[in-house]
């Protein structure tokens, strides 16, 4: 029932910019937390921002000062400014939203994936 759409994704060179945009079907406060992921070829996937339903913000020490999450309540959309862009951001990047479930649970919602290649 949940979807989210991913967009934004491309080739950047070292030191470029981009945005993500996730795109939820319904409030995006129907979520306690929406984030971003991103799994590299060969690697675990990791949490790279969240943002609560309140506002509140997380971000991976490897993205801090230069990555930005942010929302837009209206339009029902996440975002990822992605700044100073280095080749080991390369990902595929994930859109994610949870829901509680019971008590002390929660079920994840994901996108489809968007690629984002940083290199010369």
């Amino acid at each position: 029932q949940v979807q989210l759409v991913e967009s934004g994704g491309g080739l950047v060179q070292p030191g470029g910019s981009l945005r993500l945009s996730c795109a939820a079907s319904g409030s995006i406060f129907s979520f306690y937390a929406m984030g971003w992921y991103r799994q590299a070829p060969g690697k675990q996937r990791e949490l790279v921002a969240a943002i609560t339903s309140t506002g509140s913000t997380n971000y991976s020490d490897s993205v801090k000062g230069r990555f930005t999450i942010s929302r837009d309540n209206v339009k029902n959309t996440v975002y990822l400014q992605m700044n100073s862009l280095k080749p080991e951001d390369t990902a595929v990047y994930y859109c994610n939203a949870k829901k509680r479930l019971g008590f002390n649970g929660e079920f994840d919602y994901w996108g489809q994936g968007t690629q984002v290649t940083v290199s010369s």
